[in-house]
């Protein structure tokens, strides 16, 4: 048991150091002056990217662990959508603070007139309960129930950031259409056990 919990322990650690590991390389880059012509843009950029490809892991734990029988994989979940609030909060941060200057007028103009930023409000605002519901007090306390049709917003909230991400690139779209196709992989996995979780029970006449 005490070899299992280290185990975890171990994992988890893993995940954080390698998850952190990108916001350590901006850092550098800045500190040295290697962050390119428009260092706002670029870190507004990554970290956004970042935020996407952690919500998607996230979302691949459960095909994962039916699929291949990783049962441990939950165990990590959790770290790994926090992960995925942690850079939208800083890709919001550097967009807010740095790119509008803290300006709630230039904030608001933008929502108003550019439709791929009010996408990606609407995808802030509704992966914050998420997190903040993340802990199993909170979840105890909202019943289970209730919890899990809160955290079914995660397939909307990446659908959402897809498209934010699409919105943003115009021509290059490869990055959004491969984050577009792994997410519709999910979708369609998901899809399938439902249709096969009804088929497997009888239709009363």
């Amino acid at each position: 048991m005490r070899a299992h919990t280290n185990d975890v322990l171990f994992y988890k650690t893993l995940i954080f150091v390698n998850a952190l590991l990108p916001l350590t390389l901006i850092f550098w880059d800045l500190a040295h002056g290697q962050a390119g012509v428009n260092p706002i843009e670029s870190a507004l950029r990554t970290f956004g990217v970042l935020a996407l490809i952690f919500l998607l892991i996230s979302l691949s734990i459960t095909p994962m662990r039916k699929i291949f029988g990783w049962g441990t994989l939950i165990k990590y979940r959790r770290t790994l959508g926090l992960f995925a609030f942690f850079y939208a909060c800083l890709h919001m941060l550097v967009y807010v603070v740095f790119d509008r200057s803290a300006s709630v007028l230039s904030v608001a103009h933008d929502v108003i007139n550019r439709p791929f930023i009010a996408v990606g409000m609407v995808c802030f605002a509704l992966l914050t309960p998420l997190a903040v519901t993340s802990t199993d007090k909170i979840r105890q306390r909202m019943g289970a129930k209730k919890w899990l049709k809160l955290h079914q917003l995660s397939y909307p909230i990446a659908i959402g950031a897809v498209v934010h991400f699409y919105m943003i690139v115009k021509s290059d779209v490869f990055y959004p259409a491969l984050f577009g196709v792994i997410l519709a992989l999910l979708l369609g996995y998901r899809m399938y056990v439902r249709a096969k979780k009804n088929d497997s029970f009888p239709v009363k006449r």
